[in-house]
């Protein structure tokens, strides 16, 4: 007999009501759907790994400047669009007190988070040069943002990196940019969904490799200083995060408030572009929108502008007074967040205690730390396999094959785990193996 938590006649039953066209491939927001159906079906809770939402209270900074903005009447009055001059100061000094990089306030720009920030930087990216218009991924990574480039018509390029770190990653890009027709590469670091850390070799090689073949680096720093291997987040004191932006000048980063001040609901990034690249002119960019063909000029005003009409000004008030407070020492969102690496650490242990393995162990020189996310794979069961298996015993998850992965697993996010959710999935799990005997 079996010890599933829901039978698989209900799950089925769940997954026909709900529309979803093959449970083993399902997006993150059919995982989510699914299961919460579950829960209001039965009572039973889930253990929630599907979504990567913060965990943890919103920044109480941020809270009370939102507030104290909306009361000065910021409300009535449209923000402008290249946003509101105390963020992108504020944006400025942030990238230089933790990332020891120089970016001028012109070329931090808040976007209605990181999302809108790669959807206008595809854009202007694959629009700046005819010819260039693809787009390499190094993945695994984030569904989103393929599917804005489904959005926009453009085609893309991809490798698994599982195979290709350290020194291998050169000639592997080389095979894709040699071409000729990438015009940017995209990598999260830390990386959803699979934690690994880029090494500084690793991003030497792609800066080096970005300013040979002109292709803009567009590096997702959803994550930021949460690789707690190493003591990063303290203002103006090294070690700072590695970034390409010391190996090259063909740059945006994305800076979210999400995760490092959990302030997701508010939707605030700043995207942060090298001065460089902000001021290049293109010539096809000025003949398409009749404007400067300024790179940053375009982004803001033709771009960004057409997306979101720029962002909430309050909030843009909110973020400015968090990323201050941090440059001042007010805010330690490194021990705020490192309680998602304590998590990872306990969630871990329940599953490979069970039978269950790290699928991205290791990177070049270290085993991957513990954070927002891990993988996990179980004997020779498929990515979608082990998704729709993990279900019935209550837990929700995401295949990495459609993060852009070769290799057999789910993504396993730490963000809704609560204190008494660990008993009750060691039972699970323990559970788990007994009607899953390896080999």
């Amino acid at each position: 007999m079996k010890h599933q938590v829901f039978s698989e006649e209900l799950v089925a039953q769940v997954v026909d009501e709900l529309k979803v066209a093959n449970l083993e491939q399902a997006t993150i927001g059919e995982v989510l759907l699914v299961a919460s159906r579950l829960e209001e079906l039965t009572g039973i809770p889930f253990i929630r790994m599907d979504q990567g939402s913060p965990g943890l209270p919103a920044n109480r900074i941020g809270i009370e400047a939102e507030k104290a903005a909306l009361d000065r009447g910021v409300g009535s009055q449209y923000p402008a669009a290249a946003g509101v001059a105390e963020l992108k100061a504020a944006a400025s000094r942030f990238v230089k007190a933790f990332v020891d990089i120089d970016i001028s306030p012109a070329a931090c720009v808040p976007t209605t988070g990181s999302v809108a920030s790669s959807f206008g930087a595809f854009i202007a990216s694959t629009q700046r040069i005819p010819g260039k218009d693809k787009v390499l991924f190094i993945d695994p990574g984030f569904p989103i943002q393929k599917s804005q480039l489904r959005i926009i018509g453009v085609k893309w390029e991809w490798f698994d990196i599982y195979h290709y770190r350290g020194e291998a990653l050169r000639a592997k890009m080389e095979e894709y940019l040699s071409k000729g027709d990438i015009a940017a590469i995209v990598y999260s670091n830390p990386n959803n969904p699979a934690w690994i850390c880029l090494e500084d070799s690793e991003l030497k090689i792609i800066g080096e490799l970005a300013t040979r073949y002109d292709a803009v680096v567009m590096e997702d720093m959803a994550y930021f200083c949460m690789d707690f291997r190493r003591d990063m987040g303290k203002p103006y004191e090294p070690p700072y995060p590695p970034t390409v932006a010391k190996y090259t000048d063909n740059y945006v980063l994305m800076l979210s408030s999400s995760k490092i001040f959990s302030y997701a609901g508010q939707r605030m990034a700043v995207i942060c572009i090298s001065d460089r690249l902000f001021n290049t002119y293109y010539p096809a960019l000025a003949e398409r929108y009749g404007d400067s063909g300024i790179f940053g000029q375009t982004l803001i005003a033709s771009i960004l502008y057409m997306i979101t009409s720029g962002c909430t000004a309050s909030t843009q008030y909110a973020y400015a007074a968090m990323l201050d407070a941090a440059v001042e020492g007010r805010i330690d969102f490194v021990a705020d967040t490192r309680e998602y690496a304590r998590r990872a650490e306990r969630m871990k242990k329940i599953f490979t205690d069970n039978g269950f393995h790290i699928v991205y162990d290791y990177d070049v020189t270290q085993p991957v730390g513990d954070g927002f996310f891990f993988t996990l794979g179980y004997g020779k069961l498929s990515s979608g396999q082990l998704l729709k298996e993990l279900l019935y015993y209550g837990v929700s998850s995401i295949a990495l094959g459609t993060t852009g992965s070769e290799q057999q697993g789910v993504r396993a996010c730490t963000s809704r785990m609560r204190e008494e959710l660990y008993p009750v999935m060691e039972e699970r799990m323990k559970a788990f193996r007994m009607d899953h005997p390896l080999d």
